[in-house]
């Protein structure tokens, strides 16, 4: 199993591009699945995630092609088999992004219950809720979602639905769903966060009725058919968050080509307050940071607010940062299992359920760690490159699911880190 060898103390400086975004590549890869024609997505990131993706869709029988590029082509003319299966679904949540589509296309699906991070629960009830509202007949059987339309019906229902809680997949899923349902269906309480927009705009130019993408109330207007595009996957602000966290944990002038700054504003209001500079430039952002920063309080809550995935990646650069904070995790029961990992490395943190108290210290010192999920990783990362010595994180696949060779982007900017395996290690 690789693992992450990290020598910490070297700031970060150059240029680094910044991947497609992972929770916007899932989704419109099973956008794809909504018509018979030909679709081409552009800046397809090179993710574990998205090879899961790619394997579950071809298991249904579409054709799908990949360069070396970012650019996947994916046909779905003669799929044959709308079912998604436990064993390409169980490490991968946004698995469950394919019912919406099948059932809207095909009028029946079997997918599996999702996995996943260990994060939480993040429970597909609204997604159910929201596509029995449009009319399917959906029961859980045997750990899978069984999804029909009623007898006599060809197409799922426009319908007026509420979530009960914002839910991003719930929102793409239903999305989806409602750009092939007979009338107008209007989405309350959706997600706003930047993946669905350009969701929303990629099945747009598929031939989709949509207003209102990007802000609580989306109104779609179905169509009979939708037909191919060409479409680029918007720059991943997750990414583009963690290497600004890094460059402000470890020093340095970075810039993040194809970052947006406007997908980004709570994460760079707290690091222009912890005392980094960053500003929007011609083709990204860039970021300096010189010295030791003031660590910021914050909660997570939803877009527009500051991101539950980037928490983590933040309380790192607290934990090297001047005074005291306070973190608080309002979206996931269990997302603060790196604090384990960082007090490992001399860290100073106190946790009380969802809130963590941290106390600020000069430096932390390498050890051995363990990746507990995705964005965990990505913090153990950040925190070994300002860590004196060696640290060596452990089970990286989970890097590996949301994470474009952030090793080499890293050591293209001057971290010393390398991928080693474990014989090696």
């Amino acid at each position: 199993m690789d693992k992450l060898l990290i020598r910490g103390g070297r700031s970060l400086r150059g240029e680094v591009p910044v991947s497609g975004a992972k929770n916007a590549a899932l989704p419109e890869l099973c956008a794809a699945l909504l018509t018979a024609e030909p679709v081409v997505l552009h800046n397809v990131p090179r993710l574990e995630d998205v090879s899961t993706m790619l394997k579950l869709v071809r298991h249904m029988g579409v054709v799908a092609e990949r360069d070396g590029n970012g650019t996947v082509t994916l046909n779905a003319a003669d799929l044959s088999n709308p079912e998604a299966p436990y064993e390409l679904v169980k490490t991968m949540r946004a698995s469950v992004l394919a019912l919406g589509p099948l059932l809207a296309r095909f009028g029946h699906a079997k997918v599996s219950l999702p996995g996943g991070c260990g994060i939480g629960s993040r429970p597909v009830d609204q997604h159910i809720k929201g596509l029995r509202a449009m009319g399917a007949e959906i029961e859980v059987e045997h750990g899978y979602m069984m999804a029909k339309l009623p007898a006599g019906r060809t197409r799922l229902r426009g319908a007026r639905i509420t979530t009960d809680m914002v839910t991003v997949t719930g929102t793409e899923n239903l999305l989806m769903a409602a750009a092939l349902a007979e009338g107008e269906t209007v989405l309350e309480n959706a997600a706003q966060e930047p993946e669905i927009p350009d969701l929303a705009e990629m099945l747009i130019a598929m031939g989709a009725k949509i207003e209102g993408h990007g802000t609580s109330r989306i109104r779609i207007q179905g169509v009979d058919a939708l037909r191919g595009c060409s479409h680029t996957v918007v720059a991943d602000r997750i990414e583009a968050g963690t290497f600004l966290c890094a460059v402000a944990a470890a020093g340095g002038d970075v810039l993040l080509k194809h970052a947006r700054a406007d997908h980004l504003d709570a994460v760079i209001d707290k690091l222009q307050e912890a005392g980094a500079q960053i500003e929007a430039v011609e083709g990204g952002v860039r970021i300096q940071s010189r010295g030791r920063l003031k660590a910021q309080s914050f909660r997570t809550t939803e877009y527009p607010g500051f991101p539950t995935d980037m928490q983590a990646q933040f309380m790192a650069l607290n934990a090297v940062s001047e005074g005291a904070s306070t973190v608080t995790e309002t979206i996931f029961e269990n997302r603060m299992m790196h604090v384990n990992e960082l007090l490992r490395l001399g860290a100073r943190i106190q946790t009380d359920g969802r809130t963590a108290v941290l106390e600020g210290v000069p430096r932390l010192s390498g050890a051995s760690v363990m990746a507990t999920d995705l964005r965990a990783s990505a913090c153990l990362v950040i925190a070994g490159l300002v860590a004196e010595g060696e640290t060596l994180v452990d089970r990286i696949y989970h890097l590996d699911r949301g994470y474009d060779r952030i090793e080499a982007k890293l050591g293209a900017l001057g971290a010393d880190i390398e991928r080693v395996s474990g014989s090696r290690a």
